[in-house]
């Protein structure tokens, strides 16, 4: 079965008016999803010790009232009666007790600034917001063949938006083969996205991503010292 971020058949399709407001839901998610792009545009302009010094306490608080809100009645009406409207069924279980979107994606940003080359977490954090939410919206507007457990339009989606951003995104040479690099790493990212496996794909994209392109700048560029970048 495929997850929620986009449907791969519509064997599972509601009646239209909650189609309509399912996709509502997810547009004023992915609008959110979106605003984080000033986590990598900020990074671009700030030292890493900054960008942790930010991150690291902003990830640890919503770490600690998401899993509150599983233990603590009051949090839990705070947090339910202001953010229920916007979660996903199995950000609700109280079996399973999983982080929210939210979350997942500062947990992510901040172990990928801590781990990974700034050009490297750059480009990795972008494809996740812009290719992510691309890869959802047409998926669940237009999706209709099935590709692994999302759809095949909505992974097209994600790859073509990914070659996009690695277009745009800055680079520490500006060669082909950099581009390339990117390329192939927005091509991991597809299939992370499209294998929906149990960990949040906000945390496995962008990790997927900078580990591939790490790797390759490592065996095809061993000059640049890649790795004097991630203290930049």
């Amino acid at each position: 079965m495929p997850t929620d971020s986009h449907a791969s058949d519509g064997s599972s399709r509601s009646a239209p008016s909650s189609i309509e407001e399912n996709y509502r839901v997810e547009l004023f998610r992915k609008a959110i999803h979106l605003s984080s792009l000033s986590i990598p545009i900020i990074y671009f302009f700030v030292s890493r010790s900054t960008a942790l010094t930010i991150l690291v306490p902003l990830t640890a608080a919503f770490f600690i009232v998401d899993i509150a809100r599983y233990y603590h009645p009051g949090i839990a009406r705070w947090f339910y009666s202001t953010f229920g409207w916007l979660l996903r069924p199995h950000e609700q279980d109280e079996k399973t007790k999983r982080l929210n979107g939210a979350t997942y994606m500062l947990l992510s940003a901040t172990i990928c600034v801590l781990i990974f080359p700034k050009l490297i977490t750059i480009t990795a954090f972008a494809i996740l917001l812009i290719s992510d939410t691309t890869a959802a919206l047409v998926g669940r507007k237009f999706g209709s063949h099935p590709f692994l457990r999302k759809t095949r339009e909505g992974s097209i989606a994600f790859f073509i938006s990914s070659v996009a951003v690695v277009a745009v995104t800055p680079k520490f040479d500006y060669s082909f083969g950099e581009f390339l690099i990117g390329i192939v790493a927005g091509g991991v990212g597809t299939f992370i996205e499209a294998l929906s496996i149990y960990v949040d794909d906000n945390l496995s994209i962008p990790i997927a991503i900078s580990i591939t392109m790490w790797v390759l700048y490592t065996a095809f560029y061993p000059a640049l010292d890649v790795a004097k970048f991630a203290l930049l």
